[in-house]
């Protein structure tokens, strides 16, 4: 496992980095899913049916796949019965159609993870893709869940927040924000992105919530030391490390 600034990279205990084998038969979905995940420094293949996807699967032998269920042909079902006969333990993460349930029913009754329903964010399938890959047992653990920012760090798993090696205590809420700040460094997020992310729905308006709790954020890690949490007037809000680190 490597800490790089802002997010991890997930490694296996040999070093190498983690395999996740992306099918859809809409190429645009898995050219934002690859991008998506070779920025968190994944290994990454693509196939686009499902018979592309169980040749992919016995080459590349992946550490997860990510399994739209409704493609033409060879459907997601029949991949993952496939899948599983060559690779028993692999974590699936299923894309599946807004008012698809008994597709979600029959996906995870077949033996899927977990799944995710379209239209979806990267972020949230990024999210849940290392989720199951930690529960999969197959990385090395060291430093696993790691985020550095500058002189701030924040342990994904422990929830423990360091800045300049003092803790900072955080509430549920402003762990998620900063969490979601930490893993996106130096990039402008909107509010709209940012109530997206940590409030999972739309405030109708109330945009000011995100206002509030980057002022709340601020108190607790920027007080007292130069600033990490910077706003951009009418894009938004980005962390990046303080000028004197």
């Amino acid at each position: 496992m490597t800490v790089t600034q802002g997010r991890t990279e997930l490694l296996k205990p040999d070093g190498t980095p983690v395999r996740v084998l992306v099918v859809d038969d809409e190429p645009t979905i898995t050219e934002l899913l690859s991008m998506a995940m070779r920025y968190e420094g994944w290994s990454i293949r693509s196939a686009g049916d499902g018979p592309e996807a169980v040749r992919a699967a016995r080459e590349f032998r992946p550490d997860a796949v990510v399994l739209d269920l409704a493609m033409p042909g060879m459907d997601g079902l029949d991949v993952l019965t496939r899948l599983r006969r060559d690779l028993p333990g692999v974590p699936v993460l299923f894309l599946t159609a807004k008012d698809g349930v008994e597709e979600r029913i029959a996906g995870l009754t077949a033996g899927g993870d977990e799944h995710v329903t379209k239209p979806f964010g990267l972020e949230d399938v990024v999210a849940r893709l290392r989720g199951l890959i930690r529960r999969a047992g197959t990385l090395d653990r060291r430093g696993a869940s790691l985020l550095v920012v500058g002189d701030l760090t924040l342990d994904e798993d422990s929830h423990e927040v360091v800045r300049g090696g003092t803790a900072v205590h955080l509430t549920a809420t402003e762990f998620e924000l900063l969490r979601f700040l930490m893993r996106n460094p130096r990039r402008v997020l909107s509010k709209a992105q940012i109530l997206d992310r940590v409030w999972s729905y739309d405030f109708g308006g109330r945009a000011n919530v995100v206002e509030l709790y980057i002022s709340y954020l601020r108190r607790k890690i920027d007080a007292g030391r130069e600033p990490m949490i910077h706003t951009r007037r009418g894009a938004g809000y980005l962390i990046k490390p303080a000028a004197t680190v």
